[in-house]
């Protein structure tokens, strides 16, 4: 059996996941519940998102976790897929029937990647069991939700009566792109696309009645969130010697003055309608790139900015006014902005309304049966706005705290967990 090492206050022990006696895992002799093996078998299989750099190697993309979850599935008898969406990264679709006639369809989505472990202050990929958290990258972002899903759709599966058929998708690339979650929502639409699998047919057969996203929110219910836009800018220059650098044209003062201009933008932003929901709309500047040697005058610079935009907020006039910023900051200087490789994908308020209500609320009643299930709005995106914008009513849902994801020493409380795994089986079988 896989294992993967726990150190629970004042000893060190290995866990190993259930799965022919499903609802504990074994510790050294002590029973530890599903979700924490689940989650420590996640964990301990690195998902890195290469967030668009040209690297590689064993830590980076989700054939891992998408291995550990079909197995998950098949050991359960619960009917899964694989729906390829680049080389090396398949969303895990599986599928558990209602047991009433004509059920609505939940779809529950969680995604598989995480942001990389460089400079983490704990080993990211083993997970750690301490005081009632478990540690490392991931815990949180987000496959402590992902575990929450799988554990409770396993629960579900034992369980007679299902008001509603549920779809569980371990997506891809979540945190660079939403490709995953673009790649299912094609699926629903009525425009012609490539051939589908007909395995994957057979369990995605119909746009779903409401989206349940993980993401951390504390067990609240998030009905409302940003959509961003990433792009780069590249400033080009003309090289030269070093030592007569009068004779080029320096890419590196080029782009130096165009982040002073995003700086400087990102700060009236914050002026603008900072009593929404979300927060006001945002602008940062994440990389900054250029020049191969001291001795040379670099002929290229490359920026990476993000543009965090409000439900509803246009984010071609958003663009726009920041390359009029840059343009204005750098005259005469030759300027590219690529195409953005994120788009906007905000949540507005109101999605979950109409027919989805019900479940909504039976999801938000679940919830407060804990003490949590509060409706808010949150500055961050998810995949919760890839589904609406294709028309699917979504809520943002699941285990752990916004502030721990992606820090140097994430972690998720086990308790908060659990409660994840009941509230998401009463919501469909309450």
């Amino acid at each position: 059996m896989e294992q993967a090492i726990i150190r629970a206050r004042k000893f060190t022990l290995p866990v190993r996941a259930a799965k022919e006696s499903r609802g504990f895992g074994r510790v050294g002799g002590m029973s530890f519940p599903d979700h924490v093996a689940v989650l420590a078998g996640l964990v301990r299989r690195p998902s890195v998102n290469p967030m668009g750099r040209d690297v590689s190697g064993p830590q980076y993309l989700e054939g891992r976790v998408s291995d550990f979850l079909c197995q998950q599935f098949a050991t359960a008898g619960i009917p899964w897929v694989r729906q390829p969406v680049a080389p090396g990264r398949d969303n895990v679709i599986a599928r558990l029937e209602g047991t009433v006639p004509d059920s609505p369809v939940i779809l529950w989505d969680a995604h598989q990647d995480t942001v990389p472990g460089e400079g983490m202050s704990i080993e990211p990929f083993v997970p750690l069991v301490r005081d009632g958290r478990m540690y490392g990258r991931g815990t949180c972002d987000v496959k402590g939700g992902l575990a929450a899903m799988t554990v409770a759709l396993e629960r579900l599966a034992r369980v007679p009566d299902r008001r509603a058929t549920v779809v569980l998708a371990a997506t891809v690339n979540e945190e660079f792109g939403f490709s995953g979650a673009l790649a299912l929502s094609r699926l629903w639409g009525t425009e012609d696309v490539a051939p589908v699998d007909p395995a994957v047919r057979a369990l995605v057969t119909r746009r779903p009645d409401v989206a349940f996203v993980a993401e951390p929110t504390g067990l609240d219910l998030v009905v409302a969130h940003k959509g961003s836009l990433k792009w780069r800018v590249r400033v080009q220059g003309r090289a030269c010697h070093g030592a007569f650098p009068e004779q080029g044209e320096n890419a590196l003062y080029a782009a130096a003055r165009a982040a002073l201009a995003i700086e400087s933008l990102a700060g009236e932003l914050l002026g603008r309608n900072p009593e929404h929901p979300c927060g006001p709309p945002t602008l940062s500047l994440g990389t900054l790139h250029g020049g191969t040697g001291v001795n040379l005058v670099p002929d290229l610079a490359v920026l990476e900015l993000e543009r965090r935009l409000l439900p509803g907020e246009s984010a071609a006039a958003a663009r726009a006014e920041v390359i009029a910023r840059i343009a204005a900051a750098c005259p005469h200087v030759r300027i590219e902005h690529e195409p953005p490789f994120n788009d906007a994908y905000g949540l507005p308020d109101g999605t979950a309304a109409s027919q989805a209500a019900p479940w909504v609320e039976a999801l938000a009643a679940a919830a407060a049966r804990t003490g949590r299930g509060r409706r808010t709005a949150a500055r961050y995106g998810t995949n919760a706005g890839v589904y609406a914008a294709a028309g699917v009513p979504s809520v943002v849902f699941g285990p752990g705290s916004i502030a721990q994801a992606h820090t140097a020493d994430e972690w998720i409380d086990l308790d908060e967990l659990a409660c994840a795994v009941d509230i998401l089986v009463a919501a469909v079988s309450g």
